[in-house]
């Protein structure tokens, strides 16, 4: 009895489009959540609505991409970490200054602490730093802190703390290098590796009075849980398997003013956000009450040493 032969040409051709079409399908879909996931969160401030053309944000790309060498410009942001619930705008619990310099692969990240005694721009008070977002939102903190350190800085980040450290969970878990072992209440945190779920992680980044190095301790441990969190962000694996819940958590609770296109520019062009950070402190001031309130005095001097640091490192080239 013959046996048919069996034709594998059709087979092949079915294989190879299966091959191709299936990850192409997912592509395409992951990118069109991608795009609506930044429409959702890019929120332009009030001066950048006015100056804001339809359908053309060449201006504010130019703010990134050097005309004339078509690379990357330094550039500065301020991270707000907020807490915010149904009708209550919140205080920034997190207010963290970034320069980075694409041109020598560095990034100098400034906690200021929240307690810091200000001019709050606009609503002229003094007081509290981190008042200025529940006074004003994004516009009066952004404004509030460039007069603060005297420089002007170029994009915001707003993350509703508690909302965006879901991410973790969705990662199945941190892991983070703990300098110091620290309680808080049900929560211990051993020094050394430790493995953060979402909740630990929120806990971890508040502790300020069980640390006797108070909020500067607290401003270590966030930058170390930034980290970790753009290193799993990162993880291919991650990109693979979890992109679809990334994209849902970033929708819900980050706010920015950086462009769909500048992004993408930077996604493209630069990638090594959790390397080379130096963390840099406001150290010597003190604590003061005043009108029964506890507030941070920063020494002036090293506050405009801060600054010019900053801005210097914004001009450096290899």
């Amino acid at each position: 009895m013959m046996h048919k032969q069996i034709r594998w040409r059709p087979v092949i051709v079915i294989f190879l489009t299966i091959l191709i079409v299936v990850p192409l399908t997912w592509a395409v879909n992951q990118y069109i959540t991608f795009q609506e996931t930044l429409e959702k969160i890019t929120k332009p401030i009030e001066h950048e609505l006015e100056l804001a053309t339809a359908n053309d944000d060449t201006t504010s790309n130019a703010l990134l991409i050097d005309e004339q060498t078509d690379e990357l410009r330094p550039f500065s942001v301020l991270l707000l970490g907020v807490d915010e619930r149904d009708n209550d705008v919140g205080r920034s619990d997190t207010m963290i200054v970034l320069t980075v310099n694409p041109h020598v692969g560095t990034i100098k990240m400034l906690s200021i602490p929240r307690d810091t005694r200000t001019e709050i721009v606009g609503h002229g008070t003094v007081e509290k730093i981190n008042h200025a977002y529940a006074h004003g939102g994004v516009s009066m903190a952004l404004s509030t802190v460039e007069h603060f350190l005297q420089m002007p800085i170029d994009f915001y980040v707003k993350v509703n703390m508690e909302g965006f450290l879901t991410l973790i969970d969705t990662f199945g878990g941190v892991e983070v290098d703990n300098d110091l072992a620290l309680t808080y209440r049900n929560y211990h945190f051993p020094k050394g590796h430790i493995t953060l779920n979402g909740d630990e992680a929120l806990v971890f980044s508040r502790i300020r009075y069980e640390d006797p190095r108070g909020d500067f301790g607290r401003q270590t441990r966030q930058r170390l849980l930034l980290q970790a969190v753009l290193a799993e962000a990162k993880n291919p694996a991650t990109l693979i398997t979890k992109l679809d819940n990334m994209f849902e958590v970033l929708g819900n609770n980050v706010h920015m003013n950086v462009t769909s296109k500048q992004l993408h520019e930077l996604i493209m062009r630069y990638n090594d956000f959790n390397k080379q950070i130096e963390q840099i402190q406001l150290e010597k001031g003190h604590g003061q009450t005043i009108d029964e309130l506890w507030y941070y005095i920063a020494d002036d001097v090293e506050v405009m040493q801060v600054s010019r640091k900053l801005q210097q490192h914004l001009a450096e080239t290899l």
